[in-house]
């Protein structure tokens, strides 16, 4: 038996000791909160992203084989086959297994980049890079313990690309041609959004072949290869065509060959639209707009989710940096490293695609900041290394290698000791989502905003009307109207929405591909939606019930309240936004006798009621102030100020928190129903009450 080389133990021992430390690092929030009654429910942890909760939903409905058939639930992807999978193979909760899959999953990105640095000959620039990478922010706060998404491979499979492409340009070994197109295969597998960043490599692939090596025909070989994994076909078709193209590329006799196959490839790429997922993530991330327009039909105006999501907000350079390397120090180090490590290893420009995405982040969003944070330490691993080098003697050579190593692991480690982040719900939370569960069918609907879409659908097993992949302005619109326009509206809006969805996911072949809204419009008998917006105020006759519906209202959404009226507060046929209604929240608050202080150059005089707003002082219409009682219910008492004013002060003395608002806020679903439990009786059922939140049943 051949024992192992030297240089392959070491390899393996850097791999071992980078990949504990990555997990380790990813214990700290477990211990912090292992006590934690909160953030446990039936004695386990809950995840900490709400996407979660839709590949959670998945491979239960996988273990279990019971799941409606126009359900929405991810049966055949990647992340719930995966999870079904280790939760049958290994001893652990189905709820253990999903929490702590991050965690060793995104570990292993320690061993591409080290066993990239062993191509380069610098295994201590690997271990020093792994060890930064795995924890660096954006990384480790996308794949902490919890943070059960995509996100836990996102990293580690390109990084697996990049290795292949490293050494298959490299060596000219005909295994790494298939090495990198089954990367591309399960990256697409596991992230369908992956077309980027494989277009991105091959394009640089390309143009450094042109430039620097034109005649290797081993290149033109991994070109067409990896163009066959990335075609816009179904998994199984792409992956015939690898195999018989890497049969025929390791023939030398079809050598004269490649260049057709090359080129019959990028056609068959194009043609079969291999290109437009990638058109589509520039008009969502970079070329973003405000408002979309319906193609066809009435062309209506819808707000776009792309304004309100952080992630994909342009950020300070600062938050930038740090996100990529812990500080701004570091950052500009790892940066000064990348490039002299490019001059010394001209096969490092393979990774740019990676930098380049990473980047992104300035015109793109946070999100992308992760795709730079391997790469970008390669660069500060780099240099210590190189200055290692020049020390004179081997110890002062080690201890300056782990002295600087420490310094660069330091302010990340500090992010991770303070990154507190809670879970998607609390125990009391989820408590209500398992009554709901007892008292709803799983072919009935709950209407909750977008973020709690996916969790709805795991803990109370119902439908729901948006989620966190099903959110675009169109959708958004029914919801956001119901949630933020007086209850009667609310309830048709409601009902109408719940039976257009059922009938689309039914196959109804009346429906046409409009929006639910468009739909409604045109069979109301309008060309003009905001007409029949206006009808929603009178007595229409509504579509046959066939399912019930529950609105589920959580305090934590008087967060979002202003973020949510923005889908509704738009004309749909011209896309003008209305002005936005007045909706202030004060948690932090100065009571000074004369005045009531509440932040943000608002206050109350308490003399006279008025209320000033920046330079603006107004007379208050109502203040109303709200307590929960020991029966559990909340008592309102309401003092009428001044008829003729249009702003209402709210405090509520359970929770602490003073609102202002204007009447179209005060007059909300939401703020009568969950504020002021003032809803009405013939339209709506109180089913679940609770300080975090309420559940009511609709009646119509």
């Amino acid at each position: 038996m051949q024992t192992l080389s030297k240089e392959t133990k070491l390899t393996i021992f850097y791999i071992v000791l980078a990949y504990i430390f990555s997990i380790a690092m990813r214990f700290i929030w477990v211990n912090q909160f292992n006590g934690y009654e909160p953030f446990h429910f039936n004695g386990q942890f809950m995840i900490n992203t709400n996407d979660g909760y839709l590949w959670a939903e998945g491979a239960r409905d996988i273990l279990g084989g019971i799941y409606r058939d126009v359900d929405q639930t991810p049966v055949a992807e990647a992340p719930a086959v995966l999870t079904a999978f280790f939760v049958k193979i290994l001893p652990f909760s189905f709820e253990t297994v999903i929490f702590y899959m991050p965690a060793f999953l995104s570990s292993l990105i320690v061993i591409p980049i080290i066993l990239i640095a062993r191509l380069l000959k610098n295994l201590e620039m690997g271990l020093i890079a792994a060890l930064l990478a795995s924890i660096a922010w954006s990384y480790y706060n996308r794949t902490m313990a919890g943070y059960y998404d995509t996100d836990m491979l996102n990293i580690v499979l390109p990084m697996f690309l990049l290795w292949s492409i490293i050494w298959a340009v490299k060596t000219d070994q005909n295994i790494y041609l298939l090495l990198t197109a089954l990367d591309i295969l399960v990256y697409r597998w596991w992230y369908p959004q992956s077309y980027s960043l494989e277009f991105a490599f091959f394009g640089l692939i390309l143009a450094c072949t042109l430039i620097f090596d034109r005649k290797n025909i081993f290149n033109y070989k991994l070109l067409a290869i990896m163009m066959f994994a990335m075609m816009g076909l179904d998994g199984y078709t792409r992956l015939t065509l690898v195999v018989v193209s890497f049969y025929i590329f390791t023939q030398e006799k079809f050598d004269k060959y490649v260049y057709y196959i090359l080129g019959a490839a990028i056609a068959t790429f194009f043609v079969t639209g291999g290109f437009n997922p990638i058109w589509i993530q520039l008009k969502g991330y970079v070329f973003k707009d405000s408002v979309s327009v319906a193609e066809q039909g009435l062309h209506l105006h819808f707000f776009t989710v792309m304004q309100t999501i952080r992630e994909a907000g342009q950020i300070p350079f600062e938050m930038f940096a740090n996100r990529i390397s812990g500080n701004v120090i570091v950052f500009i180090i790892s940066l000064l490293g990348y490039g002299y490590l490019l001059f010394k290893h001209r096969i490092m420009l393979l990774s740019l695609p990676l930098v380049g995405l990473g980047f992104l982040a300035y015109v793109g969003g946070l999100r992308f900041t992760v795709y730079a944070v391997p790469v970008l330490a390669f660069g500060v691993a780099f240099l210590i290394t190189e200055l290692a080098q020049k020390m004179p003697t081997q110890k002062l050579k080690y201890l300056s290698m782990i002295t600087f190593t420490l310094l660069i692991l330091l302010p990340n480690y500090k992010h991770i000791d303070d990154y507190k982040v809670p879970t998607v719900f609390n125990a009391e939370e989820v408590k209500v989502l398992e009554q709901l569960k007892s008292i709803a069918n799983p072919n009935d609907y709950t209407i909750a905003w977008w973020d709690y879409g996916y969790p709805i659908r795991y803990y109370a097993d119902t439908q729901t009307l948006i989620d966190g992949g099903k959110h675009s302005g169109s959708v958004n619109f029914p919801v956001s109207f119901i949630l933020t326009h007086p209850q009667d509206a609310a309830a048709k809006m409601a009902r109408l929405d719940v039976e257009y969805t059922e009938k689309k996911l039914l196959g109804d072949k009346n429906q046409t591909h409009f929006s639910n809204i468009e739909e409604i419009t045109k069979d109301y008998g309008f060309n003009n939606t905001n007409l029949f917006l206006n009808e929603l105020t009178k007595d229409i006759k509504l579509p046959k019930k066939t399912t019930d519906i529950y609105l589920y209202l959580p305090f934590r959404m008087l967060n979002i309240y202003p973020t949510v009226t923005y889908f509704s507060n738009i004309n749909l046929m011209n896309g003008v936004q209305g002005k936005q209604p007045l909706f202030f929240q004060s948690r932090n608050f100065k009571d000074t006798g004369e005045k009531l202080l509440l932040g943000g150059n608002v206050s109350l005089n308490k003399s006279d009621l008025t209320l000033t707003l920046g330079k603006k002082t107004v007379p208050i219409r109502r203040f109303v102030k709200t307590v929960y009682g020991q029966d559990n219910k909340v008592h309102v008492e309401s003092q009428l100020v001044n008829f003729t004013s249009d702003i209402s002060l709210i405090y509520l003395a359970s929770y602490n928190i003073f609102l202002v608002v204007d009447e179209a806020t005060y007059n909300s679903t939401y703020i009568q129903l969950f504020v002021l439990e003032n809803y009405d009786k013939e339209l709506y059922e109180m089913v679940i009450n609770t300080v975090g939140a309420k559940v009511f049943k609709l009646k119509i």
